[in-house]
């Protein structure tokens, strides 16, 4: 398995988070005779040493091809390939039946001995050509990675929505693809709702301490309400649209309608913004008139990320690209509508519990927005919606990670055709 998202989650913060989650649930459910064998970075301290109860038979330290940006597209394929094959020496000399080779990250092995399991995270170097494949290398990279992809064993997805992408866009068998639907993390737990979703207070028994959701709102000037985006900052996302929404609203004036009891317009937070993201972000605020608008939140710890976005009245998902998805499966989770973008994944994971909106619409964005802070009774429901899928038998990691090896079982005892596996 390839680890080395570990290593730099800010690097590929989705395939980091799927990784870590995965590795740990199977580390809760270890299985008698199953063993790893880890690829890890040269320089970096090894991410894979803290899962205690999992077997690992090897480790391999791999040199540090990220340096090369677009050329690692390239040349990681090449290199994946020998650690494959020294892989599938050592699986065959210890006896080893079903070994696979399962890789998350953006390279994939090429000619490897064993079948190749691939978990595929994100679809925007296919969908958003023109800004991932914009210098030669970067282009010839992502057609190699497509064609090596059509030739692994199995392609994992978390939604009916990517596997059908997969098949339009990089053309991998159908009988190949394997949808395995992704889950929170365990700190996702829905809050006690105040009057209208805008406050909500600590569970019983908590104490007040500096992870405490309350204290955090509070210490965001986030008495008032709020909505809450946890996604990512380049450019599968639609943050353009969101600034705007809020410059319209702003615009607008205050709703007649609305009690004069709560604020307006919404704030938003955003969580996880870098300092360049924020300044950048900030600018763009500042000339449309919503810099007021806008609060931020460093990267946090999973339990106080999960307590404001529990805390929110919705999470505000705007995208352009998104085959994962995690980003609403965890508001969800907290038992949080969600307004998001219609595109990838996100109307199927969302579907009765949020509302879902064109992509690059600032207006129907702005329409979303103020009907979830406005109106009660359509919150009301949505906000039912999702408490109704963040019950005790919510779909967790455990239930990924025993997908996730069945894929391992069904592909582990047969090898893909040679000229499937090294064609180009």
């Amino acid at each position: 398995m390839d680890t080395r998202p570990l290593e730099d989650p800010a690097r590929a913060p989705t395939t980091a988070l799927y990784l870590g989650e995965l590795l740990s649930a199977y580390d809760a459910e270890p299985i008698e005779g199953e063993s790893f064998a880890f690829l890890v970075g040269l320089r970096r301290p090894d991410p894979t040493e803290g899962f205690a109860n999992l077997e690992v038979a090897a480790r391999r330290r791999m040199p540090p091809s990220q340096l090369l940006r677009s050329g690692a597209l390239t040349v990681d394929p090449f290199l994946l390939r020998g650690a494959s094959i020294g892989s599938a020496w050592w699986a065959e000399q210890g006896g080893a039946a079903g070994a696979v080779f399962h890789t998350a990250a953006g390279a994939i092995p090429i000619g490897s001995r064993l079948p190749v399991v691939v978990t595929l995270l994100d679809l925007a170097p296919w969908e958003l050509p023109a800004v991932y494949q914009r210098s030669p290398a970067a282009a010839f990279g992502q057609r190699l990675r497509g064609r090596i992809l059509r030739g692994a064993a199995a392609v994992i997805v978390g939604s009916e929505a990517t596997a059908r992408a997969v098949l339009n866009l990089l053309h991998v068998r159908p009988e190949r693809i394997v949808v395995v639907p992704l889950a929170a993390r365990a700190a996702f737990q829905p809050a006690e709702a105040g009057r209208g979703g805008r406050s909500s207070t600590r569970r019983a028994g908590s104490p007040a301490t500096s992870a405490d959701p309350r204290s955090d709102r509070e210490r965001l000037g986030l008495s008032g309400g709020y909505l809450v985006y946890s996604g990512r900052y380049d450019a599968r996302q639609d943050l353009g649209s969101l600034i705007g929404a809020l410059s319209r609203l702003a615009a607008a004036g205050r709703p007649a309608e609305l009690d004069s009891a709560t604020s307006w317009p919404p704030r938003v937070l955003l969580i996880g913004a870098s300092p360049d993201d924020r300044a950048a972000l900030a600018r763009a605020a500042v000339r449309q008139g919503a810099g007021d608008l806008i609060a931020y939140a460093p990267a946090l710890a999973d339990e106080r990320v999960a307590g404001l976005v529990a805390g929110a009245r919705a999470a505000i998902l705007p995208s352009i690209s998104e085959a994962a998805g995690l980003a609403a499966i965890e508001a969800l989770a907290a038992g949080t509508p969600v307004i998001a973008s219609a595109v990838g994944a996100l109307p199927e994971i969302v579907g009765g519990a949020g509302i879902l909106v064109e992509p690059r619409d600032p207006d129907r964005l702005a329409a979303a927005i103020s009907a979830a802070w406005i109106d009660d009774g359509l919150w009301g429901r949505l906000r039912a919606e999702a408490l109704s899928r963040a019950g005790p038998n919510r779909r967790t990691w455990a239930d990924v990670a025993r997908a996730t090896r069945s894929v391992y079982t069904d592909v582990g005892a047969r090898r893909a055709p040679e000229d499937e596996v090294t064609g180009i």
